[in-house]
């Protein structure tokens, strides 16, 4: 009479994984999770939905639950209980009204700044530069974003500052005396958030023009189009999928900018993430404004970018026409 040996995974690791891998446990649990279409899509899909359930729409659902607190971080033996009175402190004072409604407006101009800016040098690696060539040169156009944010907006207050790059070639050329004070003004800050975001904008246009087909330029020349009416005719309306997503990443990335506002700008340019910060920092009784405020600058932008979407969506009727 014979009777069947499980292998001891200490003494013979390879003889342990394989009896794991024939035996019918291992895999009759494979064979269920691998044995439809469907069930493979949800083994797949699993990951990618918890990241964003709990990685990214779980925190800004806690931070939207914090804005309907009276106090938190909540003191020992203290019950929770709720209140609009951070929603309502936002539209009872009017001194939040100017940074919230300068970010907005601050964000939209340098969206439209980082398009009129880039749209040519992807035009450019997109329909002029070899095929062969463009990865080569779309890794140098790369280079500058392999660093952090911190370290590019201070290579900006390098170059802007009174003693900076620019101020040096000017003096050199004899076009000015004193230096220019760039630095802590709305240009600084314009110049280095357009600088920070571009590529954001780069990518999506590039990838858009990309995949223009040429012959259809080639057909429109031929029939007499010349060339501001072909671009304005064919290539601007078909890279209108990379001129949507560049500008809603751009939108949505500036409106979140804090680092960069506080090291380049000044009182004049004062934003609303420098506002919903200062509100953290202050106290723990101030957490739920703050909650209140990021949510508040979250629907309004999400709101704007969802409105564009949909103007986008419907041909862009009034924009690439």
């Amino acid at each position: 009479m014979s009777s069947k040996v499980t292998p001891d995974s200490g003494s013979d690791p390879k003889g342990f994984w394989s009896w794991l891998v024939t035996n019918k446990i291992y895999q009759s649990v494979f064979g269920f999770l691998l044995g439809t279409p469907k069930r493979q899509f949800f083994l797949l899909a699993f990951i990618p939905i918890f990241w964003a359930l709990f990685a990214n729409l779980g925190p800004l659902l806690k931070m939207l639950d914090i804005s309907f607190y009276e106090a938190y971080p909540l003191s020992v033996g203290k019950e929770s209980s709720y209140s609009l009175a951070a929603w309502s402190e936002f539209f009872q004072s009017r001194v939040y009204y100017i940074p919230f409604f300068r970010t907005l407006a601050f964000s939209a101009a340098l969206t439209f700044s980082a398009l009129i800016l880039t749209y040519p040098v992807a035009y450019f690696l997109a329909r002029h530069v070899p095929q062969n060539r463009q990865m080569f040169f779309l890794l140098i156009v790369l280079i500058p974003f392999w660093v952090g944010e911190i370290i590019r907006t201070y290579a900006i207050m390098i170059l802007l500052g009174n003693n900076g790059a620019v101020n040096i070639v000017l003096k050199f050329f004899g076009l000015i005396e004193q230096p220019i004070p760039f630095m802590y003004t709305s240009f600084s800050l314009s110049f280095g958030i357009v600088y920070l975001v571009s590529l954001y904008m780069l990518l999506p246009l590039y990838s858009s023009l990309e995949k223009i087909p040429s012959n259809m330029n080639e057909a429109a020349a031929d029939l007499g189009a010349g060339a501001w009416r072909r671009f304005w005719k064919i290539t601007l309306p078909l890279s209108k999928d990379g001129i949507t997503a560049g500008c809603v990443l751009v939108f949505l990335i500036s409106t979140g900018f804090y680092a960069t506002p506080v090291i380049l700008g000044g009182p004049s340019s004062t934003l609303f993430s420098e506002v919903i910060a200062n509100t953290f920092s202050v106290a723990a009784d101030r957490w739920p404004s703050g909650a209140a405020f990021s949510s508040i600058m979250l629907i309004t932008t999400l709101t704007l970018a969802a409105v564009f979407l949909k103007i986008m969506g419907r041909g862009g009727k009034g924009l690439l026409k």
